[in-house]
């Protein structure tokens, strides 16, 4: 039975309550005893793999302790387990991981690569399946409305291939979104919110490289019902809505109109509600999604970096009540944290579901990189993520940057902060949590909003670089308050680091510029990535942008 079935089932939205407040409830017991669950969860993945070529390697067989374990392996990031990850693709077994994966998934990391990432049953059950079902108890307990009715949430990230690709040993390499783990994983309630709807196996033949045509059809069936909420995990998703409606409005009327879907004959004619949207784009001039569900109170996904600058004015365009809950700080290859209630942006670690180390986000990451565990570290600081998983990725540095938001007993809550890499062109090591937060303090005190913003260093003399801010605004900017926002932003991104600051002192970073583009390039600039054939769930938010033609095409110039 696939995941649309599913939700058809009698009772189906009861036991699937259950089943995520029981994981929430699980959790939170583990954190209790932090320490002692995470110590269970080191002995596991080393008794479990080692016998693996990877386990023999280090020794797992004689380490004992977290102190053991940290002198027997170093810290590695992707590259350093993608020679095991691809021998496994091609079928050899026995290397990361005691289990075979049951399928891999596809993720793009910072430099836009793509990884595959081993799923083993074992992982599924005690890593991913505890954190994934708790991630969803703060919108159901909240938003029950939710579970009433299959069409009630437009699930964006879900994109089902009835055919996906496979790797050498002939599993599925896909998203995470795009692998039943019911049929996979004996796991049929996990399929999620949304997956039920009329849109979520789309009932017209296309191509399923056409993400964009696969959107507006999904879209187009979706202004038929009564939406309650939207799921998007990647915000670029959820913000690309408004621009989509308006984009797409007269085709969408007609098809209401007509019956039709994607030009096909789909179900009897709507004119009574193609009349009122109708009406809606000629009273409002441009439509927004809480004109059209006007009964919509949540929206789902990440909430912190580039998106909590964009997401304020984001949340109106679906309407003054609605909420934004958290997605799970979390990458393909394993969990960080996941909230458990209704925290703006920040979720506890998930104890059970790895082993995990923090190094100072200062502090370049080195094999040899000295850690800290949750005990240690701090609120208020940013850190690198270190985790290790008996699904086999061992002292892993993700990439990704946390910030320490608080504690709750004896566990940190974290909140995603940005990528770990720095931009340094002249010594200021720029990182995307400390431009963020200095961008925050900019706008605020101008009292300025925007839609969206990246940056890029460029020549300014022969000696010196500069930061360009690409900048769409909210609404227009005067000239005056652009150069107070200027001002305000360089003694902001001073104040956040004392190597742009002596950088700076020392002239070899001349003053930031700011380039204001109208308030809808960066959604083109989105949907032209998007129609490049990158899956929508992949083209997230990047704050620094080298790439001269990307620049380029999103700022509109002729040149850097």
């Amino acid at each position: 039975m696939n995941a649309s079935s599913v939700w058809h089932t009698p009772g189906h939205a009861d036991r699937y309550r259950e089943r995520v407040y029981a994981a929430r409830e699980r959790l939170a017991a583990e954190h209790k005893d932090m320490s002692g669950t995470q110590a269970r969860v080191l002995a596991d993945l080393l008794a479990f793999n080692a016998d693996t070529e990877f386990g023999r390697r280090h020794g797992f067989a004689r380490i004992r302790t977290m102190d053991d374990f940290r002198a027997a392996v170093p810290l590695q990031d992707y590259t350093a387990h993608a020679p095991l990850i691809e021998r496994t693709a091609a079928g050899e077994r026995g290397l990361l991981t005691a289990d075979a994966p049951e399928a891999y998934f596809t993720s793009s990391g910072s430099t836009g690569a793509h990884k595959k990432v081993p799923v083993t049953p074992r992982f599924m059950s005690t890593t991913f399946m505890p954190f994934y079902f708790a991630a969803w108890a703060p919108l159901i307990e909240h938003f029950p409305e939710v579970l009433q009715r299959p069409d009630a949430v437009l699930n964006l990230k879900h994109d089902p291939l009835t055919a996906p690709p496979t790797t050498a040993d002939g599993r599925p390499y896909a998203g995470a979104s795009q692998v039943d783990f019911g049929a996979r994983f004996g796991e049929p309630l996990s399929a999620e919110p949304g997956t039920g709807a009329p849109w979520a196996v789309l009932p017209v033949p296309t191509d399923p490289g056409d993400h964009l045509e696969r959107a507006y059809l999904r879209l187009r069936l979706a202004v038929q019902s009564d939406l309650r909420c939207l799921i998007g995990i990647n915000p670029a998703m959820i913000a690309a809505v408004p621009y989509q409606l308006n984009l797409w409005w007269p085709r969408i009327v007609k098809e209401v109109r007509d019956g039709t879907l994607g030009g096909l004959p789909h179900q009897a004619p709507d004119p009574r509600r193609a009349d009122r949207l109708e009406q809606l784009a000629e009273y409002f001039g441009t439509v927004r999604p809480a004109h059209v569900w006007p009964r919509l109170r949540a929206l789902f996904c990440w909430t912190t970096g580039v998106a909590s600058l964009y997401l304020p004015a984001l949340r109106a365009e679906f309407g003054n009540d609605v909420t934004v809950l958290p997605a799970p700080v979390a990458a393909s290859e394993g969990p960080t944290g996941v909230a458990l209630d209704r925290h703006a942006s920040a979720g506890s670690l998930v104890a059970s579901a790895a082993v995990y180390e923090f190094v100072p986000a200062d502090h370049d990451l080195t094999p040899g990189s000295a850690t800290l565990l949750p005990h240690e570290i701090e609120a208020g600081r940013d850190y690198h993520v270190v985790f290790s998983h008996v699904g086999g990725f061992y002292r892993y540095t993700v990439g990704d940057v946390v910030r320490v938001v608080d504690r709750v007993g004896a566990v940190p809550r974290v909140e995603y902060a940005g990528r770990g890499v720095r931009s340094d062109a002249a010594g200021e090591r720029l990182r995307d949590a400390q431009v963020v937060r200095a961008l925050h303090t900019a706008l605020g005190s101008g009292g300025l909003g925007l839609r969206n913003v990246a940056c890029r260093v460029e020549p300014d003399t022969d000696d010196t670089r500069r930061y360009i801010f690409a900048i769409a605004p909210g609404s227009p900017w005067h000239q005056r308050e652009t150069a107070r926002f200027t001002a305000d932003l360089d003694r902001a991104l001073a104040a956040e680091s004392a190597e742009y600051r002596h950088a700076r002192g020392a002239g070899r970073l001349g003053r930031p510029t700011v380039r204001l583009l109208d308030r809808e390039a960066f959604a083109r600039d989105w949907h032209t990535a998007v129609d490049t054939g990158i899956r929508p769930t992949q083209v997230k938010d990047r704050l620094f942008r080298q790439d001269d033609a990307l620049w380029r095409r999103l700022t509109g110039t002729a040149d850097g």
